[in-house]
């Protein structure tokens, strides 16, 4: 039996999901339980172009659309840039502004929901933040939050990785959770009794026995590295560059005109020698003592 392939891969997400729409109806209905469940959906960006499998900062989500006209951006996420949350409401609310055609009446405008299945923490920096890993966002006033304009513009975000270690109460949610944190864990996995997520089990199975969806699936998850690479190797260099400034506005300060020689120092120098001269340069007595002239 071959690898089961991740389904947090949203190539392989996507596949699970919008091949099979009667998943993407139960997924819906156990994210969002308090709502009243729907029957079904129709998938409107159901193909990958290939064109998306190595495209930078692009996202394979499933947009879907029940029997009342409600639209639902499913998606997951498996890294974390500076944007994504602007990029999430952008196509919410892109989706919502594209219901109505000029003259339409605005009571037609049916809900927008997003359901973001992140696989990394987000809010970590309070305490109470820490212990939750479920969150709806809507439209509320700031001082009574009970006042609403409604939920027709919906994002519901699911930390994967908190939501398993804490342990949410047995149910529906619990099970996607199990399910997209442990689907190798064949003993985990065979204790899973909702018929949604067993379903969702058989599909990985019938995809990661696929020769051509695995190498598709692979061609995704080196595009994703190699995207995680250049923004990483951006910040390195963004602060390489931020540091190198930093001591070419307080050389000048200090120890007067920056000569030839100290300026080929500074621009040959590593991350390590311009932190080590940040950290000096207040106690220098000479620039050849702070740069270490040859």
């Amino acid at each position: 039996m071959s690898e089961l392939l991740d389904p947090t891969n949203d190539y392989v997400f996507k596949r699970l999901f919008a091949e099979a729409p009667d998943l993407v109806v139960d997924l819906i209905n156990d994210l969002r339980p308090d709502l009243p469940d729907i029957a079904s959906v129709e998938i409107m960006n159901p193909n990958i172009e290939p064109t998306e499998l190595t495209g930078k900062y692009i996202i394979l989500d499933v947009l879907a659309r029940d029997s009342d006209g409600h639209c639902y951006n499913v998606e997951v996420q498996v890294r974390r840039y500076g944007a994504w949350h602007k990029r999430g409401l952008f196509y919410l609310a892109r989706t919502l502004g594209s219901q109505l055609s000029a003259g339409e009446d605005y009571q037609e405008l049916r809900a927008s929901v997003g359901l973001h299945l992140l696989d990394f923490e987000l809010f970590t920096e309070t305490a109470a933040e820490r212990e939750q890993a479920v969150w709806r966002f809507e439209m509320r006033d700031e001082r009574q939050p009970d006042v609403t304009l409604g939920n027709i513009l919906q994002m519901n975000l699911i930390e994967l990785n908190k939501a398993d270690r804490l342990g949410l109460p047995e149910g529906p949610l619990r099970a996607w959770i199990t399910f997209f944190k442990h689907w190798q864990e064949e003993l985990t996995m065979a204790k899973v009794a909702h018929e949604p997520v067993k379903r969702a089990m058989s599909r990985i199975r019938e995809l990661s026995a696929d020769e051509e969806t695995r190498r598709l699936a692979f061609v995704r998850e080196r595009a994703l590295r190699d995207e995680v690479s250049l923004l990483n190797d951006a910040k390195r260099e963004g602060r390489h560059e931020g540091v190198e400034g930093t001591l070419r506005k307080q050389i000048p300060l200090k120890f007067g005109e920056l000569p030839d020689w100290a300026d080929a120092r500074l621009a040959a120098a590593t991350d390590a020698q311009l932190d080590d001269w940040v950290m000096r340069i207040m106690e220098a007595d000479s620039l050849e003592s702070l740069l270490g002239k040859h």
